[in-house]
This record gives structure tokens, C-alpha cells and sequence, in this order.
């Protein structure tokens, strides 16, 4: 597998909450000279970004990040808001404690709000898989799915882990057809980035693949 091809997979990501804005212009600039997939940054830097470079650059934000708990207005309204200053892409993450509260129908029913309102944008779900159960993200595999997202996700990168290859499997054996993978958190070197792109990850957020690629020593998200 080429660099080509496994940047080609990557959304740059900067989610550190100090991140200035000239950290913001470095992966930017890195996403356009190595053609990633995407950009992830804040919310805040949304507009900014995309007054700076325009279409030069996929723009990809973080909904109800890091802790999910927002409410479901609140969500949409922030989705909205990033879509309307230029976001292609939402990562959204979903309300952990209804999962745990087994209140499955809020789930699905927040995916699939904030869906509709992003007016055809994508949608990736943070699952946050270090807090589950395996059976509550098999139930989850299932909630993404019919709320029609375009991806799950295993990750916010501030929870106790990250992705694992045995939790991409689970996804790959539990959700429907037209629901890709991301990855993200932990992903630490060449070799992670190969192998998750080989069970079948479309997509994987981390802020060190060009660093990784290079021969760089690497650290965070």
C-alpha cells in the first residue's frame, strides 16, 4: 500500500483544546500538500478555515464533543451552525448514558435529527467503544444503522482507549451495507494504519499519519 493510498483514508485531525491557529494552518496546509481525505478540527475554527483556503480543503467538525451529552437541540444546532460556516463532514458523538439507560429509540432518533439537518453533509457516529459493552455495541451497530448515518466510529480519542481491530470487526460482522468505518484514537503507527485500512476502514482520524509516514516519532490523537 502506497502513502498515496493510506493518506488518501485519513481525516488530519487537531482536537486539542489549546490548539492555536497557527497549529490549525500546519495540518491544513499538511492535508492539502499530502491530499487527505479530510481536515477534523473544532467547531471554531470552522469558518476560518474555510474563509482561508475555500475548496481547497475537505472540512471535517466534532458535534457534542467529546462527552455526548448535549441534548439532542443543542446538537442539531451545532451541526447546522458548522455545516452553515463550511463543514463537508460531522462526527458526531452519541449520548452514552441513554445507550446505558438502554433508551435506544433517543439514540437512533438523535443520529437520525441531526442526519436530516445537515442537509446531505456526512455523518460519522463516535460510538466511543471503551465505555461499552459488546453488547451494547452490537445494539449500536444496529441504532446507526437504521438512523441512516454514513459511518460509525469507534473513537473520540479522549476516552479511556481507542480503536481496536477486534472492535472493527464487530462493526464490520453487526452494521448494514451502506455504513462505513472510521477509526480513530490510538492509531500509532505505519503498521496500524495498513491494518486498519484492511479490515475495511474507509476512514481513519489521527494527527500523526504525516508524521507516521515520514519516520517520525508520534504522540496524542
Amino acid at each position: 500500500m502506497t502513502n498515496k493510498e493510506i493518506l488518501a483514508h485519513i481525516d488530519h485531525t487537531l482536537l486539542k483544546q489549546f490548539a492555536t491557529w497557527e497549529d490549525i494552518q500546519t495540518i491544513c496546509n499538511d492535508a492539502i500538500e499530502y491530499q487527505t481525505a479530510s481536515v477534523c478540527i473544532p467547531p471554531g475554527y470552522v469558518k476560518q478555515i474555510k474563509e482561508t483556503y475555500g475548496d481547497k480543503l475537505n472540512i471535517c467538525t466534532v458535534i457534542g464533543f467529546p462527552l455526548g451529552y448535549n441534548t439532542t437541540a443543542v446538537k442539531v444546532f451545532e451541526a447546522v451552525d458548522a455545516v452553515k460556516n463550511g463543514a463537508n463532514e460531522i462526527d458526531m458523538v452519541i449520548n452514552i448514558t441513554a445507550l446505558k439507560n438502554k433508551d435506544f429509540d433517543y439514540v437512533q432518533n438523535e443520529i437520525a435529527e441531526i442526519k436530516k439537518a445537515i442537509d446531505g453533509k456526512l455523518l460519522k457516529v463516535i460510538v466511543e467503544t471503551c465505555f461499552l459493552t459488546e453488547a451494547e455495541k452490537v445494539t449500536v451497530c444496529q441504532l446507526v444503522t437504521n438512523a441512516g448515518a454514513d459511518y460509525i466510529k469507534t473513537s473520540t480519542g479522549f476516552g479511556t482507549g481507542g480503536a481496536t481491530i477486534e472492535d472493527i470487526r464487530l462493526f464490520k460482522a453487526n452494521i448494514g451495507p451502506n455504513i462505513k468505518m472510521k477509526a480513530a484514537g490510538g492509531v500509532k503507527s505505519v503498521d496500524d494504519l495498513i491494518a486498519f485500512i484492511n479490515e475495511g476502514c474507509s476512514r481513519i482520524g489521527t494527527s500523526s499519519a504525516v508524521k507516521m509516514l515520514k519516520g517520525e516519532e508520534v504522540s496524542g490523537y
